[in-house]
C-alpha cells in the first residue's frame, strides 16, 4: 500500500508499533515452541491429515508450501499448505498451526459465514488496498474531495476484511485447541504452549487491524483538510 508524508502519517505510528510488537511475539513465541517436541511425535502433516479425518473431510489435501509460516488453508484447491518446518516438524508448534489451518477447512466445508464474507470481499479489499490512497492522494492535491471520498469507500472493503477476520481466526484456533485437546495429540502441558503459539498468532490479526483503522482516520482527515482548503 503507497504512503506518502503528511501531518497525518503521525496517526500511523502508535498503530505500526503495535504491529511490529505482534510480529516480534510471534516469531519469538513460535521459534520457542518449535523446538519443544510433543510425546507424541506426530508430524505437522500428521496432525493436519488425522484432524480432517476425525472431522469428516476427505476431500482436502494437505502439502508442503514454502516460506517462514506461510501455513494457510487454499480453498479454491481444498488444500491445507503448511511451511517446511510445520510440516516435517514434530513440535508443538507445528501440531497448533497445523490444526488451525485445518479449522479453515472446516469452516469452509459448514459454509462458516464469517469466512464466506471474507471470500467475497476479497477482491473488493484487494482493490481498495492499491488503489484507496493514490486517490486519496490525487484528491488531496488537486482540492478534488470526491477523490478522497472515493478512496474512502475503496478503502472500507479493507477495514471489514480486518474486522471479519478476527472472527474467523479466532474460531479456527478455538477448533483447533478443542481437537488437539480432545484428540490428546497434545497433553495438558503441551495445549498450554500450543495456545500461546495461536494466542501469538491471533495478535498480528489485531495489529492489522489496528493500522486498517488507523489508516481510514488518515483517509477521513485527508478530506476534512481538503475541504477546509
Amino acid at each position: 500500500m503507497p504512503f506518502f508524508f503528511d501531518p497525518t502519517f503521525l496517526l500511523l505510528i502508535p498503530a505500526l508499533l503495535v504491529a511490529f510488537w505482534a510480529q516480534g511475539r510471534i516469531k519469538s513465541t513460535y521459534t520457542h515452541f518449535s523446538q519443544i517436541a510433543t510425546r507424541q511425535g506426530a508430524t505437522g502433516r500428521e496432525v493436519a491429515e488425522y484432524a480432517l479425518r476425525e472431522n469428516g473431510i476427505t476431500d482436502v489435501g494437505v502439502e508442503v508450501g514454502k516460506g517462514f509460516l506461510s501455513d494457510h488453508y487454499d480453498p479454491r484447491s481444498k488444500t491445507v499448505r503448511l511451511s517446511e518446518t510445520n510440516y516435517h516438524g514434530r513440535s508443538i508448534a507445528a501440531a497448533a498451526v497445523a490444526a488451525h489451518e485445518v479449522g479453515h477447512a472446516i469452516q469452509h466445508a459448514q459454509s462458516y459465514t464469517p469466512l464466506n464474507i471474507r471470500h467475497a470481499i476479497l477482491p473488493a479489499t484487494q482493490i481498495g488496498s492499491m488503489a484507496a490512497f493514490p486517490l486519496a492522494i490525487a484528491g488531496f492535491f488537486f482540492s478534488m474531495p470526491f477523490l478522497i471520498e472515493i478512496g474512502i469507500g475503496l478503502f472500507a472493503a479493507v477495514v471489514i476484511f480486518q474486522l471479519v477476520t478476527l472472527p474467523v481466526e479466532f474460531n479456527a484456533s478455538s477448533r483447533a485447541l478443542a481437537f488437539l485437546g480432545q484428540s490428546r495429540v497434545l497433553d495438558e502441558q503441551e495445549l498450554a504452549g500450543g495456545r500461546k503459539v495461536l494466542n501469538a498468532a491471533a495478535w498480528t490479526y489485531v495489529a492489522a487491524m489496528v493500522v486498517a483503522l488507523a489508516n481510514l482516520a488518515r483517509l477521513l482527515m485527508l478530506l476534512g483538510m481538503s475541504r477546509r482548503d
